[in-house]
């Protein structure tokens, strides 16, 4: 049996595990696990990491050093595997996370650091069988993918996380405390900034063919994506501009810088809302543009007032806020244009945060001076963004960024992608999961995979 013939019964064995499983189907599959493994929080929690370069490899070691017990590593780039087996010298290698999920049912958990078109597929297929999932930001490549991985997690009863590690932070917390308690009174703008993209983007046609670099499976690194010919600029570290393979700028940041604005205006309680390009340069059907700004509009929300919340890339600025000096720090860094972050307008005065919701401050810093921040209300992470994943997988609480919360944000992130798509002002309905103003929604919603990787969506 050829290597598609296993890897194509894997990934069907796990999407019909997960059918049979929760929806009390009596056909019981032969190996795979359809409930999560049971770890006591005295045992060590089995991991393997899907893609263990850069950002990976960070996961895993961060891991290891909490105690969990790292059994195999998984890459389409040998020289990443190599690497990672250095520090892991007793884990199993794979090149396909199909062949490793069918051949190591003792794993109990993944860590999915893959480009952005693979988390959801990954993801899948590890929580169809049982594991639980840590998947690096943005968590899906599509709205679609999001409302999929939401699901299957509650039926699958798995603990999951999304990496955007601001979240287990003080300061988000601190932010949403102070918005709450009316610091600024009911907020009515946001603006949210990123120095991103350090990537090439506004490209408007395929790049030609190169020779495959040594040790890389180019066929597994496409995976659920159309074939096309390799080249260096989209592998490695470049694919984040390329529709086919990232979320550009604004899936990249806009998980960590948008966070204490989804959680502290409470936008999940949104039911509808809009968004639509306010400028843009370079849009082209290969490449995100190379800047854009948008703008979300959200109704009013229980409490919370009708916003509009801004974003800002490419060199795009936000206006300096009136009454703040020149002199005075914004976001993440010392000057606009080199940072990230985030300023709130209220009724009653303004808030600014850095990139990851971290110090949380009134603005001017003259209103700070006397400011008293309010009782905590919300709980604080005690160690880590990791360690309050593997706290859930071994039977503590959900984790704090688990899919309830992360992926309807996600769904609010990409949406904005969609809005560069469409080139129009696109109306969400969250409730039904749905555009509203276009004749055929799934074509912005999901996107077609190639034979072989197709998910449920």
């Amino acid at each position: 049996m050829d290597k598609y013939q296993i890897t194509r019964r894997a990934f069907l064995t796990a999407a019909t595990t997960t059918a049979a499983a929760l929806t009390g189907c009596a056909t019981k599959p032969s190996k795979a696990r359809v409930v999560p493994g049971k770890v006591s929080p005295m045992e060590k929690v089995n991991v393997a990491g899907i893609g263990v370069g850069g950002k990976g490899a960070d996961d895993l070691n961060q891991l290891s050093n909490l105690g969990a017990n790292i059994v195999a590593l998984c890459d389409v780039d040998e020289r990443s595997t190599m690497r990672a087996s250095e520090k892991f010298p007793n884990a199993r290698c794979f090149k396909d996370y199909r062949v490793m999920l069918e051949q190591m049912p003792e794993i109990d958990a993944v860590t999915v650091s893959t480009p952005d078109h693979t988390h959801a597929p990954a993801a899948y297929m590890a929580m169809s069988l049982g594991k639980h999932v840590y998947v690096q930001k943005p968590l899906t490549h599509t709205v679609a993918e999001a409302r999929l991985l939401l699901d299957t997690a509650r039926k699958a009863g798995v603990a999951t996380q999304m990496g955007n590690q601001g979240h287990s932070g003080a300061g988000v917390r601190e932010l949403c405390e102070m918005i709450w308690s009316g610091a600024i009174g009911p907020v009515h703008t946001v603006h949210a900034w990123t120095n991103r993209p350090s990537w090439p983007q506004g490209i408007p046609d395929p790049l030609p063919e190169q020779e495959v670099r040594e040790g890389l499976d180019w066929d597994l690194w496409i995976g659920t994506a159309p074939m096309r010919p390799y080249n260096e600029g989209y592998c490695p570290g470049r694919w984040r501009g390329w529709w086919d393979f990232g979320a550009g700028a604004l899936g990249d940041m806009a998980c960590h810088i948008m966070d204490p604005v989804f959680w502290g205006l409470k936008l999940t309680e949104a039911a509808e809302y809009t968004v639509e390009v306010v400028k843009e340069e370079g849009a082209n059907t290969q490449t995100f543009p190379k800047s854009s700004v948008l703008k979300y509009s959200f109704p009013a929300r229980g409490d919370m007032a009708a916003v509009d919340v801004y974003w800002y890339d490419g060199g795009n600025l936000p206006p300096w806020p009136e009454g703040v000096p020149e002199d005075q720090r914004l976001g993440s860094g010392r000057t606009l244009d080199r940072s990230n972050g985030t300023y709130f307008v209220g009724d009653d005065g303004m808030i600014t945060v850095g990139c990851y919701g971290g110090n949380p401050r009134l603005i001017p810093d003259e209103r700070m001076a006397d400011y008293k921040m309010p009782k905590p209300s919300l709980k604080r992470i005690a160690f880590s963004h990791y360690a309050n994943w593997l706290e859930a997988c071994t039977g503590g609480d959900p984790a704090c960024s688990n899919f309830e919360y992360s992926a309807p944000f996600t769904e609010m992130v990409l949406f904005g992608n969609l809005a560069i798509r469409a080139g129009k002002q696109l109306h969400w309905d969250s409730q039904q999961g749905t555009i509203t103003n276009v004749d055929d929604p799934e074509a912005l919603l999901s996107k077609p995979y190639r034979a072989g990787w197709e998910l449920p969506v």
